[in-house]
């Protein structure tokens, strides 16, 4: 099968297109024929080497697709199927743990299955788990025109929560604002004294930041006292190891730095938060846009967009020919 075949870490160049085994699905798992795959920041950060992973591997966090042939006999052939558990999703196909597949409804189109889950439930888990966003609260969001950042804008907003984005360019903060938000400001503006102008000076209730490196000690000032900060990103790179006292001067604050796997801990949370994503997009509660399009053999090109800021909404593989 053809695959994105990792056998290094580093820039995208190490992203080759190579001609490797199909894999043989392991006891409890499905092989799926992979239609789409999710581009997605944590590709990013393994083909780099700031999550170290055993090499060689084939990237692809997220995607969709259809069942070949299911272990656990509880998924039939051809069935339409999403996933964002482990990698391997950036080839024609890839073997994924039986209970971690969702059924895509079909109402909703492959490409937007293949980056709703990771996307959807990072969401989910913010405004809900983490922000406890509710009518009166008012939150930051960074990133606010890429995938995560659309869907977390209306996610917020039907919690009734008050929501001020960041984006880095005109264009992208349109599209910010007709997801829902209620400010949008430009990396360019004086972002701190932005936010406390639209706070009153009080601050935020909680930043939720995807950026990191250049966004994270500019914004800790906008946030409230005893309020939070969640970095749940780093797109422009890590954040270096803080002094805990900083959280202190900032006004008591709460810091967290979360990942998915500890708010899809079991089967059952997986598929609870799966399900409600899934349902929303069906029913058109919720919009994803999947603005970037690349081929498999563009997996290079798919990475440097998104790193260098020139997606919007979602980006996807087209894998399946």
């Amino acid at each position: 099968m053809r695959a994105i075949y990792l056998t290094a870490t580093g820039g995208s160049e190490v992203l080759n297109l190579a001609e490797v085994p199909t894999p043989s699905p392991q006891p409890g798992e499905a092989l799926v024929k992979v239609s789409h795959a999710g581009i997605n920041y944590i590709d990013t950060y393994v083909r780099e080497g700031i999550y170290p992973r055993k090499l060689p591997l084939i990237p692809g966090f997220a995607g969709a697709g259809q069942v070949v042939t299911d272990t656990t006999n509880t998924i039939a052939e051809g069935t339409t199927v999403a996933w964002c558990d482990g990698f391997g999703s950036y080839a024609e196909y890839v073997c994924v743990p039986a209970d971690r597949l969702v059924q895509v409804p079909a109402e909703i189109p492959l490409p937007v299955a293949a980056t709703m889950l990771l996307q959807g439930i990072t969401a989910d888990y913010l405004v809900r788990d983490i922000g406890h966003l509710t009518a009166g609260k008012t939150c930051v969001l960074t990133g606010g025109a890429g995938g995560v950042g659309l869907i977390a804008t209306q996610m917020a907003k039907q919690l009734g929560a008050t929501v001020i984005t960041l984006v880095s360019t005109e264009d992208k903060a349109a599209r910010s604002r007709a997801a829902g938000a209620d400010h949008v400001l430009t990396y360019e503006d004086n972002d701190v004294q932005a936010v406390l102008a639209l706070t009153n000076d009080e601050g935020v209730d909680v930043v939720f930041d995807g950026v990191g490196a250049t966004t994270f000690h500019q914004l800790l000032a906008a946030v409230k006292r005893r309020g939070l900060y969640c970095l749940f990103g780093a797109a422009s790179g890590p954040v270096d190891p803080i002094d805990p006292q900083l959280l202190n001067k900032h006004g008591s604050l709460f810091l967290t730095r979360p990942k998915i796997d500890d708010y899809t801990t079991n089967t059952q949370e997986f598929h609870e938060r799966a399900t409600r994503v899934a349902r929303l997009v069906a029913d058109g509660s919720l919009t994803i846009d999947v603005d970037d399009r690349f081929t498999l053999a563009q997996a290079r090109q798919a990475h440097e967009a998104l790193q260098a800021r020139q997606t919007t909404g979602s980006v996807v593989l087209t894998v399946a020919t």
